[in-house]
């Protein structure tokens, strides 16, 4: 103990103290321990599965030497740095600060087996699981693909994208499915974390939740800038009984049946096709239902603004039959412009009803004997010698 108290005395006066080998030499197991718990002597316990901050000492063709403020370096051999680019790889130097995970504590030579591509792994987990809890998109390359689904590598972690979640792969055969993930080998795709277990490293993405957030976030975007009036540019993006949905950068507008043409339309796919290019003018916008009403005809001049310079009393036009009614028949003269044949003006023998002479479809020569551009109305003759009837200026008058 007078040793040990002349230590003390030392330290107290500033005396260097006595190396720890020394110590170890002369066997003083009491001093070593009370060298060894003075802080100038602290090392690292290290574990495996620690992850920790180091510094590159040497750096050799198939190792890295790392001080991890152990009692001993640490190694990093080639077999633990494989995801290691060789631009990465060249760019390392002596000084550089790493990130690494400990393999093994200390191996036969006293030394700790580190490893990047694990520290690479443990620091994305960290990452995606912020992210997951934070809802974000995060982007990854498709690496290969299985039976199921897509395979992705983020930063060492493998994640998995269940083909049902790849708006791209169609619900067909087998043979295609794999024909499509094929094709998207090296593809980069919006992704969201859908599932994370770190402990049984699992992580499941979707590229449909992705692109269903991404589109929304842009729809409110556009809802934004959108303004009555408008006229954009857009796709058709699908069609049905009563209009077509046009996609015009990023939310799709409807276009009515009544707004598709000048002219008669009795179904939107007679005129439109998935994925023809329109011109489209914005009529309305709802911003809390989040629906954009749009029209294709109004980016089309009004054909009726011109029909007293095209046509004149007395005219021979060819019409085509539309609509037929008790009263008489509806021709299309151009897209826009129709007029009422009255059941009076079909022929000069009286008729029950027109379609004992007309049908739908068919295409007639006949005289323009009434115009009035200011009412779109234009009455139509098929009779040889035209004398109006009084019937017939009747039901102009009413039409």
């Amino acid at each position: 103990m007078e040793e040990l108290n002349h230590v003390n005395q030392n330290e107290n006066k500033g005396i260097h103290k006595p190396d720890l080998n020394d110590l170890l030499d002369r066997g003083d197991q009491a001093l070593m321990e009370v060298i060894m718990r003075d802080p100038t002597h602290a090392y690292r316990n290290l574990k495996h599965g620690d992850t920790v901050d180091g510094r590159i000492m040497r750096i050799d063709r198939d190792e890295i030497l790392v001080d991890i403020g152990a009692k001993a370096e640490g190694v990093i051999p080639s077999r633990e740095m494989q995801t290691l680019s060789e631009e990465e790889r060249a760019a390392l130097k002596v000084g550089d600060p790493i990130l690494v995970f400990v393999v093994q504590s200390e191996d036969k030579e006293g030394r700790a087996i580190l490893s990047i591509d694990k520290a690479r792994q443990e620091k994305s987990w960290r990452v995606l699981q912020e992210r997951y809890e934070r809802g974000e998109i995060i982007y990854a390359r498709v690496k290969n693909y299985n039976k199921g689904g897509l395979l992705v590598d983020l930063d060492g972690v493998r994640g998995f994208v269940p083909a049902s979640q790849v708006s791209s792969i169609s619900r067909s055969s087998e043979a295609q499915k794999q024909s499509e993930m094929a094709r998207l080998v090296n593809v980069e795709l919006p992704l969201k974390v859908i599932e994370i277990n770190r402990n049984r490293n699992r992580l499941i993405l979707s590229e449909r939740q992705a692109l269903a957030e991404t589109r929304e976030s842009k729809k409110d975007e556009l809802l934004n800038s959108l303004r009555e009036g408008d006229v954009r540019e857009g796709v058709v993006s699908s069609i049905c009984d009563f209009g077509v949905f046009v996609d015009i950068g990023g939310a799709d507008g409807l276009v009515h049946l009544s707004e598709i043409s000048w002219s008669r339309v009795k179904h939107p796919g007679d005129l439109l096709k998935v994925g023809d290019k329109v011109k489209v003018s914005i009529l309305s916008i709802d911003h809390e239902r989040k629906r954009i009403a749009l029209s294709i005809k109004r980016t089309q001049s009004e054909p009726w603004t011109k029909v007293a310079e095209r046509y004149q009393l007395g005219q021979i036009v060819e019409g085509t039959i539309t609509q037929l009614a008790s009263f008489g028949a509806f021709a299309r003269i151009e897209d826009g412009v129709e007029g009422l044949i009255h059941i009076s003006e079909i022929g000069d023998e009286r008729i029950q009803h027109p379609r004992e002479v007309l049908s739908e479809g068919q295409v007639v020569q006949a005289r323009i004997i009434r115009i009035d551009p200011a009412r779109k109305r234009i009455g139509l003759s098929l009779r040889l010698h035209h004398e109006p009837t009084e019937s017939s200026e009747k039901a102009e008058e009413a039409d």
